[in-house]
């Protein structure tokens, strides 16, 4: 069986969310950092250290692959959870500014020095946990950024997501389990349906309202049910 070489559109892509993301982070005021993001419990500064530690952790991971070496993404969750909380804790935006653009950078070369045979290694998210194929990471990191992007609260939203980013989104929530009743997805922009689980109603909206719904997030507000009942979705 082939390696799973990454799809070249999620490497580009990714590319070009990455810049997107940084000009948004580079044009916020200093007073700007410690607002409230959409995401409970979170400023903008959460959600930078986050993304940019999401970066370095995906650009070791996959140096150490070219290396012979397992490296997992982040030495612990109780590690990355520290990280983050320092990070926002020293309060500098200039720090945060600099690091995401520097991680962005980074993991585009990691990405670029895989060796096609290399993709269908396996990387730990933490040692001993979860693990996803390398061939993963563009695809992964392309989510990651145009969802916590939107979740910055700058203006930034769904509906500015790069083409194919929402079908992308849609593709990935069919691992969930549905939470409570099962339902389908119908998008009034892309002519195909999602299943979550057998049976129940069919929701309908942009690829892109029904992405942002399906991780937990926004009222459902743009979506319809053709039972009249939009199905309960936990959090992402």
């Amino acid at each position: 069986m082939p390696a799973p070489i990454p799809d070249p559109d999620d490497v580009e892509l990714t590319r070009q969310a990455g810049l997107r993301l940084v000009r948004t982070v580079d044009a916020l005021r200093d007073e700007d950092w410690a607002a409230p993001s959409l995401l409970p419990g979170w400023t903008r500064a959460h959600v930078v250290a986050h993304l940019l530690l999401n970066a370095e952790g995906l650009a070791a991971a996959l140096r150490g692959l070219v290396a012979g070496e397992a490296v997992p993404m982040y030495p612990s969750q109780e590690r990355r959870d520290g990280d983050i909380a320092d990070l926002v804790a020293a309060g500098d935006p200039a720090e945060l500014r600099h690091r995401l653009l520097a991680s962005t950078t980074d993991l585009a070369d990691a990405i670029a020095a895989v060796p096609h045979d290399s993709w269908a290694a396996t990387v730990e998210r933490v040692p001993g946990g979860r693990t996803f194929p390398a061939g993963a990471v563009p695809g992964m990191r392309l989510r990651e950024v145009e969802i916590h992007h939107a979740d910055l609260g700058t203006g930034y939203s769904p509906a500015d997501w790069l083409d194919g980013v929402a079908v992308r989104v849609l593709d990935a929530m069919t691992a969930r389990d549905p939470a409570g009743r099962p339902f389908r997805v119908h998008p009034t922009d892309v002519d195909r349906t999602w299943t979550f689980g057998e049976g129940g109603p069919t929701v309908s909206g942009t690829a892109a309202d029904l992405a942002w719904w399906l991780t937990g997030r926004g009222d459902g507000t743009g979506l319809t049910s053709d039972d009249g009942e939009l199905p309960g979705i936990g959090a992402w």
